[in-house]
């Protein structure tokens, strides 16, 4: 087992049962098709679970109960051709808190620029150093980023090698794939792709995210179960490093993941805060996500 260490009585055997390491849920939304056959997105959407809850994706042992929960949802905006596809993908991440029945969201992100060809019962498969085709590139990229960010949350920088691995996905890309399908380079959608994803979380600037992300989930949440004053305090600190980042790295990608991410959970959290706590968050989040500003001051 890779995260928390438990103390397991019984023979050897239970140790046999493993599991991979992602547990994803796929929906796919259609508008009224016009041309595309209707069974394609049913062939298609249990394709994209078997890529992604098959696929050994690291090289550690993963126990049924640690996989990490998953959600994609893929709903097509326009059809191309009878192959061929425009869509948005939403996917969304958690994992468990530690002695709480709860799952804290990892990543919540719309990939706006997802376009690709499928015919049914054609295979998605991942290769490591190769381009296959658009859409398994996709899939493997979120599945690496989940990864990271999962990894990031049980320890300082453990994501490193998965955010990597999701830089390498985008450099495999040939120029003449990522003319016809965007999101794969830095000029594409207002520094808002793919690429800044993985920009952002290898970038010396956004450190300071990363260690406030391991100590808000690590130091802060799991720690909250078992004294919430302690682990709230870790969180509110936690604000001074989104600050830090968003000042030294400015308008990059991550912090407004951060916010999609975790808006709601950081006004749960600080609604029963101190004052000083409070009037912190408030003001460090409303200046981050300023969208969202009346919702945080609706935490008094």
């Amino acid at each position: 087992m890779r995260k928390y260490v438990f103390i397991v009585l019984g023979t050897l055997a239970l140790h046999a049962l493993q599991a991979q390491e992602l547990n994803v849920n796929v929906k796919i939304n259609t508008l009224k098709l016009q041309t595309a056959d209707p069974r394609i997105f049913q062939t298609l959407e249990g394709a994209i679970m078997e890529f992604m809850n098959n696929q050994k994706w690291t090289d550690d042992e993963f126990e049924p109960e640690e996989r990490i929960n998953a959600n994609l949802v893929l709903t097509i905006q326009e059809e191309i051709s009878v192959t061929s596809f425009k869509a948005e993908l939403a996917v969304q991440a958690s994992r468990p808190v530690y002695g709480a029945e709860y799952e804290t969201p990892l990543f919540n992100h719309i990939d706006k620029n997802v376009t690709f060809t499928y015919e049914q019962y054609q295979p998605l498969q991942f290769s490591k150093n190769r381009y296959n085709d658009n859409l398994s590139s996709i899939l493997a990229f979120y599945a690496h980023m989940i990864l990271g960010y999962d990894y990031d949350s049980f320890s300082p920088f453990g994501g490193d090698s998965y955010f990597q691995a999701a830089q390498d996905i985008v450099n495999n890309v040939p120029e003449g794939e990522a003319e016809v399908y965007p999101g794969w380079r830095p000029l594409n959608s207002n520094n808002r792709n793919r690429y800044w994803l993985a920009e952002n979380m290898l970038s010396p600037r956004v450190r300071p995210f990363r260690q406030a992300w391991y100590d808000y989930h690590r130091q802060g949440l799991d720690v909250a179960s078992s004294n919430f004053t302690t682990g709230r305090a870790v969180i509110a600190a936690c604000m001074d490093q989104l600050q830090l980042v968003d000042k030294d790295y400015p308008n990059s990608m991550i912090i407004q993941v951060f916010t999609d991410t975790k808006s709601q959970e950081i006004v749960d959290i600080f609604t029963n805060g101190t004052i000083q706590e409070q009037n912190k968050v408030i003001q460090i989040m409303s200046r981050l996500d300023a969208v969202n500003a009346a919702k945080y001051r609706g935490m008094k």
